[in-house]
């Protein structure tokens, strides 16, 4: 089991890097679609938020695809401080908006993940996560509502009152001249059948790439959001998405954090099945306190999971991949973002550290 950390495309430097190397990490995951450089929403030391309505920013350029030589680069700089780059998470909307949309653009869309997932490959970057959702991750608020007023992200309430506009996919903008109104709500089987052509046409690339596509679930995990449905919102879901194309290819970006969210299920269950499995590319570690709608995100050792136990379970499954802290509360001080992912990530080193070297707790926390 491996430890590394999660980067945003603007956090992409020597700095941080070093900062990893130095909380312990070994590996990271990067984000190479910019949620911050055109957004008014988002802080840029803290995850990407938006408001409970407002989107990310706007989608990036749609006729730059991230090239190998781009790729190439960020991976030897990663690898110069120390460190092994282990996934890319999430594509830029404005490179494959018609394929959740199944629009016009459609078939342009998909050659551009096929070449996005062939330069992966030709980079040596095995995996890369996606959530294939029309909402995106949208209805959060934040506040000062984590241990010691630390700002942390949650839920109040359903947001299905204000649909998804029209040149919005995936909580962000991709046409800022679309025409008003809202994008027409679509069915739960549409979005499967969409899921089913776009892994039928991108796996066979990503076998032979030997890219995993890593699926993560909907967050917030409800079976609808801004009128639109969701595909992975309860864990049974995930079995669903994994026999829609069976392969290696086609893996989980498994995040506890939104298991935990879910109203039906055992977290502890369902990590064990997939991680037993296979399944899992890699792990998403965060804490929550509450179900949806009404949750909140806590930092690692309160909250409703028992972390010690979703880390044994992976121990002893021998998940070999690995796990990002993908959020934490912000801390009160000078690097807020941060303080929140060494303490987390900490947290995460000592368990493991006491697993190793005292079996009987391993095999306490186990089952």
């Amino acid at each position: 089991m491996k430890v590394g950390l999660g980067l945003y495309r603007h956090m992409l430097t020597r700095e941080n890097y070093d900062f990893a190397r130095q909380a312990g990490c070994t590996h990271v995951v990067i984000h190479l679609v910019d949620y911050f450089g055109r957004s008014l929403a988002n802080a840029g030391e803290n995850q990407p938020v938006g408001g409970k309505y407002e989107p990310w920013g706007l989608a990036g350029d749609p006729r730059q695809l991230w090239t190998v030589e781009e790729l190439k680069r960020i991976r030897r700089e990663i690898e110069d401080a120390g460190l092994v780059l282990a996934a890319i998470e999430n594509l830029d909307p404005a490179h494959w908006f018609d394929v959740l949309l199944d629009g016009p653009e459609r078939p342009r869309h998909i050659e551009n993940v096929k070449t996005i997932i062939r330069r992966m490959g030709e980079a040596g970057i095995p995996a890369l996560g996606y959530n294939f959702s029309i909402a995106g991750v949208c209805g959060r608020v934040s506040g000062p509502v984590g241990r010691g007023r630390a700002v942390s992200v949650g839920m109040d309430g359903p947001a299905d009152e204000v649909p998804v506009p029209k040149g919005m996919i995936w909580n962000m903008v991709y046409n800022a001249n679309a025409s008003p109104g809202p994008l027409p709500s679509i069915s739960q089987e549409e979005l499967w059948r969409r899921l089913t052509r776009f892994l039928e046409d991108v796996l066979p690339v990503a076998e032979k790439s030997g890219v995993r596509l890593a699926a993560h679930p909907d967050d917030p995990p409800l079976p609808a959001m801004r009128r639109q449905p969701r595909l992975v919102y309860q864990p049974g879901l995930y079995r669903r998405l994994l026999d829609v194309s069976p392969s290696r290819a086609n893996a989980l970006e498994l995040c506890v954090g939104s298991l935990a969210e879910m109203t039906e299920g055992d977290v502890y269950e369902t990590v064990d099945r997939y991680s037993r499995e296979g399944e899992i590319a890699y792990v998403h570690l965060r804490n929550v306190a509450g179900k949806v709608p009404h949750h909140r995100e806590t930092v690692i050792d309160e909250g409703d999971v028992d972390m010690l136990r979703i880390l044994a379970i992976l121990k002893r499954n021998a998940f070999d991949g690995v796990i990002i802290p993908d959020h934490t509360p912000q801390m009160s001080c000078a690097a807020p973002w941060h303080a929140g992912m060494a303490h987390t990530i900490g947290y995460v080193l000592a368990a493991l550290a006491m697993f190793e070297k005292h079996p009987e707790t391993f095999r306490n926390f186990s089952g």
